[in-house]
């Protein structure tokens, strides 16, 4: 059996959960994210209201079995525990969660101690994503984040401690002030930590419509790093931590052997999951919906807020394939696409392909399978990985 095949095989009738959890201490000057700070009486109407839901939600994955949890936000570590613990909970009860579930939640030091870490892992979660972002405290202080380096140090002792055994850290480049230097010194210090985390995140900067930065980049006020800076940051993570024994699996994204996140490849491979919460996206027998995004509309009704509900043509289905897959380092297989979708990669996207290897951006290579034949894939190289977003727009059939 080919890997396209056994990777097929093995995600028919499993299911991923999002659940989102939009408040923080207070809002990054960077951050485009549904979130904000509340007050604990907000808070609570809310995850109410995420429990009638999950509840609710139950019925529609009946034939499923949850391989994943992901708690994001916002800063879901700003909620008291034992509402976690209640989400989960909900899940054991109401929904068929596998003994391999990963289950991840997003924390922030400065909203954690190591009660709270220890109450996570009691409750079944198995793996944390700590928001460093910078080692430099006149950099976190400069994107608006809530804590200094020390408090990062301690989160991930604590979370050490706690028994997690699976820790992501997101960074990022690109920030104002930073130079290549500073952002070397954060990628030394995360690979100092001890015992190394399995994870790492390197995200650039993108300035988003709507936030303080901006405004602040309207108004001239905004200093970054050029692009080749940015684009010198990006390959000096991929360098630094590929020597360290990373894996590059995804373009913002490093894992050592054996902890790529499952949850985040679940989307980049198109498989399905449910969104509970404001905001929250779904994608389930290749219909995608949302949750409406008002926080006292889902308060009063948490299952009557999904927006209308968009079942993907065949068409559809293949543009996605492409240009979530090819964010992949590994790049989508061919083998994989005929199997999916009943005509050959190359006869739909032949032309588009030919210019794009033509240009350098694209290129197939073969790798063996498991069973010792070969497979074919097509990915994007250094110089498509740089202007990602002009290739994958590529892939949009007319």
């Amino acid at each position: 059996m080919s890997e396209a095949m056994w990777r097929q095989q093995n995600t028919e009738g499993k299911i991923s959960i999002y659940f989102h959890i939009p408040f923080c201490v207070r809002k990054c000057l960077y951050c485009d994210f549904l979130s904000a700070p509340a007050g604990k009486e907000m808070q609570e109407a809310y995850l109410n209201a995420l429990l009638t839901e999950t509840r609710e939600r139950a019925g529609e994955c009946r034939k499923y079995t949850v391989d994943t949890v992901f708690i994001g936000g916002g800063t879901p570590s700003v909620v008291e525990a034992e509402w976690i613990e209640k989400l989960l909970r909900m899940v054991r009860e109401y929904y068929k969660l596998s003994p391999e579930a990963e289950i991840s939640i997003e924390v922030n030091p400065g909203t954690v101690d190591s009660d709270k870490l220890l109450c996570y892992r009691r409750a079944g979660i198995n793996r944390l994503s700590i928001g460093l972002q910078s080692a430099d405290d006149e950099e976190l202080k400069g994107l608006g984040r809530i804590h200094t380096l020390a408090q990062f140090q301690d989160t991930y002792r604590w979370a050490v401690e706690a028994g997690f055994h699976n820790i992501n850290i997101d960074v990022m480049s690109a920030l104002p002030g930073q130079s290549l230097a500073s952002f070397q010194r954060t990628l030394q210090l995360v690979l100092q930590l001890r015992p190394l985390p399995q994870h790492i995140s390197a995200y650039s900067l993108i300035v988003e419509e709507g936030t303080f930065f901006a405004e602040a980049e309207k108004a001239g006020r905004l200093l970054l790093p050029d692009e080749d800076c940015e684009r010198s940051m990006y390959w000096e993570a991929a360098r630094i931590l590929e020597a360290a024994g990373f894996e590059h699996y995804e373009i913002s994204n490093y894992a050592r052997p054996g902890f790529a996140c499952r949850h985040n490849c679940g989307y980049w491979q198109r498989h399905d999951y449910l969104g509970l919460g404001i905001g929250a996206a779904s994608m389930v027998d290749n219909k995608r919906f949302s949750n409406k995004t008002d926080l006292q509309e889902y308060i009063n009704s948490p299952t009557g807020c999904r927006g209308e509900i968009q079942s993907l043509t065949l068409k559809g289905q293949m543009e996605e394939f492409m240009f979530l897959g090819l964010r992949m380092i590994e790049g989508v297989s061919e083998e994989l696409f005929e199997q999916t979708f009943g005509s050959s990669l190359r006869q739909v996207y032949g032309e588009v392909i030919e210019r794009n290897i033509k240009d350098g951006l694209l290129y197939f290579y073969s790798r063996e399978l498991r069973n010792g034949g070969q497979e074919v894939r097509l990915a994007l190289t250094r110089r498509g990985i740089d202007i990602s977003n002009y290739v994958m727009a590529q892939f949009l059939l007319d």
